[in-house]
């Protein structure tokens, strides 16, 4: 099957509408009936501020990057990312072309 890899980045601490980001990406999507998502944590990263963010020894509490991905079909791209432009939040994303499938066939 042919569809998309959706990516999202963003800080572990935000939030929207009082909810940790990355958990209310993968409670939307899984309330749009998609199949599946991750949530990935970073051990270091930078945005587009140019902010470095690492956990070092002393810094118990720092707000790493978290990665959100999923493999959708076309459509539900579409109406994955018409959902959050309506929902006006500030993310960055990355989508990539991939072919996907289930084993055994």
């Amino acid at each position: 099957m042919q569809g998309t890899f959706l990516k999202f980045y963003v800080g572990e601490y935000r939030e929207h509408n009082g909810i940790l980001l990355f958990e209310w990406l993968l409670e939307r999507a899984k309330k749009m009936g998609f199949h599946g998502g991750t949530a990935i944590r970073a051990i270091a990263g930078f945005g587009r501020h140019g902010v470095l963010h690492e956990e070092t020894f002393l810094e118990l509490a720092a707000d790493l990057p978290v990665e959100v991905s999923f493999v959708l079909s076309e459509d539900e791209t579409r109406r994955f990312l018409e959902m959050l432009q309506a929902e006006n939040i500030d993310l960055f994303y990355a989508r990539f072309p991939v072919e996907y499938g289930f084993l055994p066939e």
